[in-house]
């Protein structure tokens, strides 16, 4: 009797009765895995189809070898299969599908293989000229120069895994802490910062029926978003805590290893707050809560940065989750600098900016943990920073997080809730008429808030120990890179 794939059905009849009756025979079809989950199964002669790269070919006499890999993970499967499967088109970084039985290793590095059966090459790759080679180990420097092809090495695949992982793990942080996730706007009227580093936006095709004294597509000047909180201080207004995670854009002319035009930043309001210390804590928690859950979901990912490209970082890191992040003031923080033998190439004087040299020393001096610096010259602050109203060196209510090998990683202040105050520091600084609206929130019912920002790539950069920010950024953009 013939069967197909799927089910059949065989028909019984019974003449005495004169009754039909159906018997259902299955036959298991192929299961489709991905390499993560044929990896971890435990169910041996199971028919498998996968789909990925080809990492690795070997092939000898009888038999044939390859590691394939989807991205699902940093270890690779490996195929077993007879010579007669190779073919010229099976080549290292084509793209395949091959199906046949998971068996048992009996290497012991690895717990099961791919008896395969049957191997299709869907996507050619020509190994002379792609860019990366088989077996080479291959550095941050030269696979930057690839934007396009740099997710197939293992370094950045695994960058991308950590990268999702902490995207996750942020979410469930706030969810858990009851924060409401706000969509805040990509394009706005509003400079935030009030450092004039913005994009402007306008149509590439302008538009013959706008009025030429009003040229502009919005009636008013937009711009791209360098940080959402505006808008979060709007809906903190309602909602007791607040969060956004998105992009950001910045027009630094930099070309550092530390700036992107580009980037996303985490963003969180807490309202009926008079207190920094309040801030210190969902920061540090924040830190900390995401910085374990990447070393207990991302463990292989992590270690291959730990080892290779930051030897010693792990332990870093096992620090930082370890102790409790120190506080100290601004004046304190320059009080140390000044008194340093080091040589700084920027002075250290009270009310001056720290730098990133400054920002590292004094981690370095703290023990290199996570640092809180708090109560910064009220002028260094924007007009959102609430006065301390203090004698004789005037300061505002604003903190920054130092960490080891990056510098500043979050920034924060609590809020000016005193109309009168805010109205006062707008109007010297020329924002009064166009911010009439945040004035209007300190009219009606307005609470005691603050709040802060983290850059997320230097976020990663401090977890995994990258020197260069563009090398944990999907696509990097900045002054002298943009060709995607």
């Amino acid at each position: 009797m013939l069967f197909n794939t799927f089910s059949c059905v065989l028909i019984r009849r019974t003449c005495a009765y004169r009754v039909t009756t159906y018997t259902h025979y299955s036959v298991k079809p192929w299961r489709k895995l991905r390499i993560c989950e044929a990896l971890s199964t435990q169910e041996i002669g199971t028919q498998v189809r996968i789909q990925g790269w080809v990492r690795s070919v070997r092939s000898q006499k009888e038999n044939l070898f390859l590691h394939v890999n989807d991205g699902s993970s940093l270890q690779s499967l490996q195929v077993v299969a007879s010579a007669e499967l190779n073919c010229r088109n099976l080549t290292f970084g084509s793209s395949v599908e091959v199906s046949g039985n998971i068996v048992k290793s009996p290497h012991k590095k690895q717990a099961v293989e791919l008896k395969a059966n049957q191997i299709r090459v869907i996507g050619e790759c020509d190994p002379v000229d792609f860019p990366f080679k088989v077996k080479e180990r291959h550095a941050l420097e030269y696979i930057r120069q690839f934007p396009h092809l740099r997710c197939r090495t293992n370094a950045f695949s695994s960058l991308l895994r950590v990268r999702s992982e902490a995207s996750s793990a942020i979410h469930s942080f706030f969810r858990e802490n009851h924060f409401v996730q706000i969509h805040t706007p990509v394009i706005s009227s509003n400079d935030c910062e009030g450092a004039g580093e913005i994009f402007q936006v306008e149509p590439a095709v302008q538009d013959k029926t706008l009025d030429e004294e009003s040229h502009h597509f919005f009636s008013v000047p937009a711009y791209l978003t360098v940080s959402g909180q505006l808008h979060l201080e709007v809906m903190a207004g309602a909602f007791p805590r607040v969060y956004t995670f998105g992009p950001a854009f910045r027009a630094e002319t930099s070309h550092s290893r530390r700036h992107l035009a580009e980037f996303y930043m985490v963003e969180a309001e807490l309202s009926f707050t008079e207190s920094l210390e309040d801030l210190l804590t969902v920061m540090e928690n924040l830190f900390k809560f995401t910085t374990e859950c990447l070393l207990s979901r991302c463990a292989e990912d992590m270690e291959l940065y730990h080892k290779y490209v930051a030897p010693g970082h792990k332990e870093r890191l096992d620090l930082m989750l370890k102790e409790k992040f120190k506080v100290i003031t601004y004046t304190e923080a320059i009080d140390l600098l000044s008194r340093s033998s080091q040589k700084f190439e920027f002075k250290t004087e009270w009310g001056c900016d720290l730098q990133t040299e400054h920002e590292k020393y004094l981690v370095r001096h703290c023990g290199s943990v996570p640092l809180f610096v708090i109560n910064y010259p009220y002028e260094l602050k924007p007009f959102y920073a609430r006065d301390n109203e203090d004698q004789p060196r005037h300061t505002a209510a604003a903190v920054d997080l130092l960490v080891p090998g990056v510098g500043e990683l979050f920034g924060g202040t609590l809020r000016e809730e005193r109309l009168e105050v805010l109205r006062t520091r707008l109007a010297r600084a020329g924002l009064e008429e166009s911010l009439q609206w945040y004035l209007e929130l300190r009219r009606f019912g307005s609470a005691p808030h603050g709040g802060f920002g983290m850059g997320f790539e230097r976020y990663l950069q401090c977890i995994l120990g990258v020197e260069n920010i563009r090398d944990v950024v999907p696509f990097p953009r900045s002054p002298d890179s943009c060709i995607l």
